[in-house]
């Protein structure tokens, strides 16, 4: 792991996936319940969800599954989380993202696939840039958890000549309206 990761790491999280209250300039993520051995993520397209959560952030640090699935659903394996946002980009130029992840998971920006994380396996970070010009952006990061014993998903970025931090919408937000 990354010295910087396990820096921001160590600060203490709000360790959850999300909450039931709406966040509107959040994260939207959608909750699916999977077949026991999933390998990989499902196709939402495919797939009924069972329930929706909010957040502005994921941070979900590497945990012992005895810990539980914060702020999910009485399921403790075997789901998946789809979430979709926006965020805006005041400096255009490369931004680099880091998405950490047990098990798979996949980050997609503007419908583009920035970083494949997917399958199963213990917690381990993977990362991807991507050009991108001022405005809004789509984000969608897709999550799910097979069997037990670890959890973990935590998404990071870093705009042009600044240094990695938490991904979070309530930063990544347009300027207000003169």
């Amino acid at each position: 792991m990354p010295l910087w990761l396990a820096l921001l790491l160590i600060q203490e999280p709000q360790v959850t996936f999300g909450t039931t209250v709406v966040i509107p300039a959040g994260l939207e993520g959608k909750i699916y319940n999977l077949r026991h051995g999933t390998s990989r993520l499902p196709d939402f397209e495919k797939t009924k969800p069972v329930g929706t959560i909010y957040t502005t952030s994921l941070n979900v640090p590497p945990q012992d599954f005895k810990k539980g699935f914060p702020g999910v659903t009485r399921r403790t394996e075997w789901f998946a989380i789809d979430y979709k946002g926006r965020f805006w980009v005041e400096q255009e130029g490369v931004w680099r993202f880091s998405l950490l992840s047990d098990d798979g998971s996949k980050l997609y920006i503007d419908g583009g696939e920035v970083i494949d994380n997917d399958g199963p396996h213990q917690p381990q970070v993977v990362e991807g840039s991507v050009a991108l010009k001022h405005g809004a952006h789509d984000v969608r990061v897709s999550y799910y958890q097979g069997p037990r014993y670890q959890v973990a998903l935590v998404l990071l970025v870093a705009p042009p000549g600044e240094g990695p931090r938490l991904f979070d919408t309530n930063e990544l937000k347009p300027p207000p309206e003169p």
